[in-house]
């Protein structure tokens, strides 16, 4: 075969459809190895010479019996086959690496091509369909854009692997007794249709699970879709749900799906689903029932395949009870429900989740940072994190930026973190006769640790006390003693 743009036979080839590199377009990085099978001796010779001019590795064979045998023994980023071929086709052959060899893209060929044997080649995964003879420039280019897709093929599988070791159990984190019982109860029902409820304070990471149920269901292939419920104005928050028809209502100037079209096939979560209006509530109710729904302005009943996950950071039996929510949705919503601990009841878990998200946002940042000082550590085992594990995430993030000493100090960590270093106790008083008594000199280190620990918990008595280890009865004692119940 030669490399020049001529006919190396007296006709030209058909490429598939495919269109060919235009001018600008870089070819494909060379190196790669292909195999090549054609029973034809002269084929096979003549283009793999021509292949291997080009730069790729040629390994070729003369039947498929022993193109399966280079398969298993190598690995390979483009195949290119006849199709007749004598005891099996190439048809067998594509069939065989798209089954066991997904990403390996295959390119067939054949003497005798008519339409129909090319439109089924297409439909059986072949990235294209070369008809003999062939043209030099013609297979480099089909080649080459073969190689590309293969490379997008090798890319989109990476960033799965990615995306499902994100959200692995593993980058979830936590030791706590509380979320390894969430991941087993996750493993379990992972894998089912069933509606998910999961329930917990802002930021204890809803989302996070979410996502990781959808990673490990059989729909982790196709779409997450989240919505938060509680961020879109009751007149959109429909529209964007189901969808909607143009013209049926005011600046609605075209058709536009919604999310749950947009879920089919895989997982939808919507999130702070106590904010929906009580209309949005019996076509939420319908939804998770029938898995149907009409867009606003439409007649047209859709259905779809999908996987609903719901979230609040509100007691739903009190919003029933309050008459806020329907107690007929909060059945249908209540099936599997997952209560996500606060990050002050899982104190444990704070050093193994700062520590991931200290290598994150070093990283990102471009910095190198040791680690996390003991002090800085010890005071934010001892904060309360209203934000929980978000509010922490934010910390690092700043901790990250604000860090000059290659590791993260106490000075590093925000203002209420830091408000949490436990008070030195000074004595300020120093009598003529040099004599002081206990309770004297232990009433001003008490007074102020009582009073960051109720900074620290917003003035909430309850979780005051909890906080120092005593009963309410003696912290509201100390508190009239130092005169703090204002």
């Amino acid at each position: 075969m030669r490399t020049q743009s001529k006919d190396i036979r007296t006709k030209p080839f058909v490429c598939g459809g495919v269109a060919m590199t235009g001018p600008g377009e870089s070819a494909a990085p060379k190196g790669h190895r292909i195999l090549l099978v054609d029973d034809d001796q002269i084929i096979l010779d003549s283009l793999g010479e021509f292949l291997t001019l080009e730069g790729y590795d040629v390994v070729a064979r003369e039947s498929i019996t022993d193109a399966l045998k280079a398969l298993d023994g190598g690995s390979f980023h483009l195949v290119i086959s006849d199709v007749t071929m004598p005891a099996s086709s190439g048809l067998e052959l594509l069939r065989y690496v798209k089954k066991h060899l997904p990403d390996l893209v295959v390119i067939l060929m054949t003497g005798y091509g008519t339409i129909e044997s090319a439109v089924e080649a297409i439909k059986q995964g072949a990235y294209d369909y070369l008809t003999k003879p062939i043209i030099d420039d013609d297979v480099r280019m089909c080649v080459e854009r073969a190689l590309r897709q293969q490379r997008i093929l090798a890319e989109n599988r990476m960033l799965r692997q990615q995306l499902a070791q994100r959200y692995s159990f593993d980058s979830i984190l936590g030791a706590d007794h509380k979320m390894a019982k969430i991941f087993e109860l996750i493993e379990s029902f992972a894998d089912s249709r069933t509606t998910v409820l999961m329930t917990g304070e802002s930021g204890t990471g809803k989302s996070l699970i979410a996502r990781s149920i959808h990673a490990h269901s059989s729909r982790a292939g196709g779409p997450f879709v989240e919505v938060d419920c509680g961020s879109l104005p009751e007149t959109l928050l429909e529209s964007e749900l189901f969808g909607h028809v143009a013209g049926s209502f005011t600046g609605a100037v075209s058709n536009k799906q919604g999310k749950f079209a947009a879920a089919d096939g895989g997982t939808i979560f919507l999130d702070e689903i106590s904010t929906a209006s009580p209309a949005l509530q019996v076509k939420l109710l319908r939804v998770l029932q029938e898995r149907e729904f009409e867009p606003v302005g439409s007649n047209e009943t859709r259905k779809v395949d999908v996987r609903v996950l719901l979230a609040s950071n509100r007691d739903l039996a009190k919003e029933v009870a309050a008459g806020r929510f329907r107690q007929d949705l909060y059945y249908r919503v209540n099936v599997l429900n997952i209560e996500l601990p606060p990050l002050r009841d899982r104190v444990g878990d704070i050093p193994m989740l700062a520590k991931r998200f200290l290598e994150r946002f070093a990283s990102e940042a471009g910095r190198e940072i040791r680690g996390i000082d003991e002090q800085a550590m010890a005071l934010m085992q001892r904060y309360g994190w209203p934000g929980n594990v978000r509010e922490l995430e934010n910390c690092i993030e700043r901790a990250v930026l604000m860090s000059r000493n290659g590791s993260v100090k106490p000075e590093d960590l925000p203002p209420p973190v830091l408000a949490c270093r436990p008070p030195t106790a000074v004595l300020e008083y120093d009598p003529p006769n040099g004599l002081i008594g206990l309770d004297e000199a232990l009433r001003e280190p008490e007074r102020r640790i009582i009073a960051a620990a109720l900074e620290r918990n917003g003035g909430n008595r309850q979780a005051t006390a909890k906080d120092l280890q005593i009963n309410r009865t003696t912290l509201y004692k100390k508190m009239r003693k130092h005169q703090l119940l204002d």
